[in-house]
């Protein structure tokens, strides 16, 4: 299993190439930057010229803000600066973000994201030389494309294209068409095995593809602690993190799969309210252990396994309070030991 490190939503700028350069001296193979505080795409220019081998992506740069052409553009440059090393991670966002933060349009989100892969795709295969730019879409219409605009050949070859996702049709579109499914971090052992592997593996059959040519990502939220102010701290935390989550209706569903069905209607209707601390108190120590690893340093490495050995081919760590990947220095030795002589 791959271990991946994902940055923080708020790292200025300046501080990326230091962090970029710690993951890759702790034993990191990608890190992932978000659509949050700040642009996903900037901070990757910065982090490829500090290091030498890590690779990167985006989890996940918003589609809907953006169309085809800007894409299928980041994306090569993206594979150049970092010699091969970008994976264009996309995600839809929900409704309410794409027209009010971003003014932009939202319409059948799934339809819409599986032009816009096949869009980026017909755009790379121009450029290649594969075949005329002559897409023609529902959404999306690219059927010019001069010398002066045409890049040429990626060096690298094209980037691959891995797709965020919550919902079961979704989920089942990046089986389907994407190189790659990027777990959101509110996800348990269990919503995995019911939910995203069923409709990944309907996804991959449609498109008459082998799960060993997929690669799954599992994001998931570690809370860890060495003294017990520090574990009041992360607990905390831990509780208001997930109860924003678990107020939103995409993640309902893995509540449900824990019998926590009622949890969210009551998180939602106190969202609406602006009651953030009372949703925070709704949140147990029952729904903390299964949506994120939540134990002791040393306990951490046996956890992460025992959660997602055989289910997905990296685990990108994320920690809210601890962006700095160096938080996990001691944390990914452990993993690669325990991986090593296959504890």
């Amino acid at each position: 299993m791959k271990l991946d490190a994902s940055m923080g939503f708020a790292t200025p700028l300046n501080d990326v190439p230091a962090l970029a350069r710690a993951a890759e001296s702790i034993g990191f193979d990608a890190i992932w930057t978000s659509e949050t505080q700040h642009d996903p795409f900037l901070p990757l220019t910065h982090a490829a010229a500090a290091t030498t081998r890590l690779q990167f992506g985006t989890a996940v740069a918003i589609a809907f803000a953006r169309n085809p052409m800007v894409l299928a553009n980041v994306g090569y440059d993206l594979q150049v600066i970092t010699r091969g090393r970008f994976v264009l991670g996309l995600g839809s966002q929900v409704r309410p973000h794409i027209e009010k933060r971003f003014s932009e349009t939202w319409s059948k989100p799934v339809s819409r994201m599986r032009e816009l892969i096949l869009a980026i795709r017909a755009i790379w295969d121009a450029w290649e030389g594969r075949a005329k730019l002559d897409f023609r879409g529902e959404h999306y219409r690219h059927t010019l494309m001069t010398p002066a605009f045409d890049p040429g050949p990626n060096p690298y070859g094209p980037p691959r294209i891995f797709l965020g996702g919550v919902m079961p049709r979704m989920t089942e579109l990046a089986g389907e068409v994407a190189d790659g499914f990027l777990v959101h971090p509110f996800n348990s052992r269990l919503s995995l095995q019911r939910l995203t592997l069923p409709a990944l593996e309907r996804g991959l059959a449609k498109a008459a593809r082998h799960r060993a040519d997929f690669e799954i990502v599992c994001v998931t939220m570690v809370v860890t602690w060495t003294t017990e102010p520090e574990y009041d701290a992360a607990r905390a935390s831990l509780q208001e993190q997930l109860a924003f989550y678990g107020s939103t209706p995409a993640y309902a569903p893995v509540l449900e799969c824990h019998g926590w069905g009622g949890l969210h209607p009551e998180l939602n209707r106190l969202s609406k309210q602006g009651r953030w601390a009372d949703m925070s108190g709704l949140i147990s120590d029952d729904v903390m252990q299964a949506i994120a690893v939540m134990r002791p340093r040393h306990e951490v490495a046996a956890a992460l396994l025992e959660r997602l050995t055989g289910l997905v081919d990296a685990v990108s760590l994320v920690n809210s309070r601890h962006p700095d990947p160096g938080h996990f220095g001691d944390i990914v030795a452990d993993l690669r030991a325990r991986m090593d002589v296959g504890v």
